[in-house]
């Protein structure tokens, strides 16, 4: 779990916008490590964490693109039903409120990474402290079959 940047950008809501954003982002070598998109009629939102800051604000701002910068909770979670449930309820129960959240599949070693944006991040932190990285590790030690016992 840790905080990092998301950038939210304020594009015009016409084709190849988002393509070309995207491709700029490529170029100069900025992975994506969570990223969401949502429309209006007037204009897209993507809302982006990736993997340096100060090189997604450079590309924004050749780009002339209009974005704010916000801080957001990561937190990397086994990749299996009922653990995004999980960290959501432990926030409920500590009556911090999540003002938007999404997430993403592909963090390392098959795990999944939720965003969260929440009123109190420190609290939150302290809430969710050891959760993100000790529960639900459990791991069954891999047994290899003979071909024969497969069937």
């Amino acid at each position: 779990m840790h905080l990092d940047t998301q950038f939210s950008v304020f594009m015009v809501n016409k084709p190849g916008v988002l393509s070309q954003i995207l491709n700029e982002l490529a170029t100069a070598k900025i992975n994506i490590v969570a990223m969401t998109m949502m429309d209006s009629v007037e204009h897209g939102v993507m809302r982006l964490v990736g993997t340096s800051s100060v090189n997604i604000r450079n590309v924004l701002n050749k780009m002339n693109q209009q974005f704010n910068e916000t801080q957001v909770l990561c937190v990397n979670l086994p990749n299996h039903a009922g653990a995004f449930a999980d960290v959501t309820n432990k926030l409920a129960k500590a009556h911090i409120n999540i003002s938007y959240a999404y997430c993403t599949a592909g963090a390392r070693g098959g795990r999944t990474t939720a965003v969260l944006k929440v009123a109190d991040v420190q609290k939150a932190m302290k809430i969710l402290g050891d959760h993100a990285d000790t529960k639900n590790t459990k791991t069954k030690k891999a047994v290899r079959r003979s071909p024969a016992s497969r069937k």
